[in-house]
């Protein structure tokens, strides 16, 4: 996948932004680098649009910025001269994707049905947009025509909100979502920044789901390991779980056959997607340590963060 599609799939969500004043945009920009979405779509439905682009990207270089809405090859080549890192157009145009792979410039065409899907593929996409998502026929839509073309991922946009936006991103052929719930026109409008950083952060919070998931404790071997484990049992009533590296007691406690990393244990987070909580946390400066990371099939099913805790280590978990 291309690399800017790439680094989009792992953000998870790209606020869709209509600007009409040139003068919000480095303070838009900056709030929502400020609340962990390092992205934008910039509508070209604006007069403004094509040098807020162009300030954006100057002044925020963190932030990702593409440009929607692009309906002609003008629009494209002067998005692309303001700085738009990738394009978004609500339909599938061949001629106007045609001219920008001949360009390079990265497209994702807007589709809505079967016939635009095959064209994609003729046209050899990897990513297009679902649009109108909701009122096209939402996530069955999708999984109904993903069935078929399976060499597409889909970047939907129109209706995803608060209350949808983890039904969308579950499905594996959805790499990222375009919403403005975050971005609502009014907010920019009137400078309320501070509440789009506010919202921001509870998209990326409610999209990852950070929750306990269980505390790790060291022992020295099996038996120690089987002795805790059922003093827990016999206090609790709680369920033993005979595992090869240690000991359940419950769902909540695990307690380990070895002395392992973190003074005390360590304390497991489970998120439901770990690869976007992994570049979370990188973004927000907190480091990973990839080197204790599990994979399975490709995936990353657990890993630890590099920093302890109150003596703990803390260990990311896949929900």
């Amino acid at each position: 996948m291309n690399e800017v599609l790439e680094k989009l799939s792992l953000i998870g969500i790209v606020p869709v932004v209509v600007i009409n004043d040139v003068e919000k945009a480095v303070p838009l920009a900056k709030a929502l680098v400020a609340g962990g979405i390092p992205c934008a779509e910039v509508t070209f439905r604006t007069a403004a649009a094509e040098e807020a682009i162009k300030r954006m990207s100057a002044e925020v270089p963190e932030l990702i910025v593409g440009a929607g809405t692009v309906l002609t090859k003008e629009q494209a080549d002067k998005a692309i001269a303001a700085g738009s890192k990738f394009l978004v157009s609500p339909g599938l145009d061949p001629e106007i994707v045609k001219y920008c792979n001949e360009k390079g410039y990265l497209i994702t065409p807007g589709t809505c049905n079967p016939s635009d899907l095959n064209h994609a593929v003729n046209l050899g996409l990897e990513v297009v947009k679902f649009f109108p998502a909701e009122a096209a026929g939402g996530l069955n839509m999708i999984k109904s025509m993903a069935a078929a073309y399976t060499t597409l991922k889909f970047m939907p946009t129109g209706g995803i909100n608060a209350g949808n936006l983890n039904s969308y991103l579950a499905y594996n052929k959805i790499i990222c979502c375009g919403g403005s719930w975050m971005v609502k026109s009014d907010l920019i409008d009137n400078g309320e920044f501070d509440k789009i950083t506010e919202l921001c952060k509870e998209a990326v919070a409610s999209m990852l789901g950070f929750e306990f998931a269980h505390v790790g404790i060291n022992t020295e071997n099996e038996e120690a390991a089987l002795a805790v484990a059922n003093k827990f049992s016999k206090l609790f009533n709680f369920p033993i779980k005979n595992g090869n590296s240690a000991v359940f007691a419950g769902t909540g406690i695990e307690v380990r056959k070895q002395m392992f990393l973190g003074k005390n244990g360590h304390i497991a987070i489970k998120t439901r997607y770990l690869d976007r909580a992994v570049n979370y946390l990188n973004y927000i400066g907190e480091e990973v340590d990839m080197e204790t990371a599990v994979v399975k099939n490709g995936k990353i099913t657990s890993v630890y963060l590099k920093e302890h805790i109150g003596d703990f280590a803390v260990h990311l978990v896949q929900a």
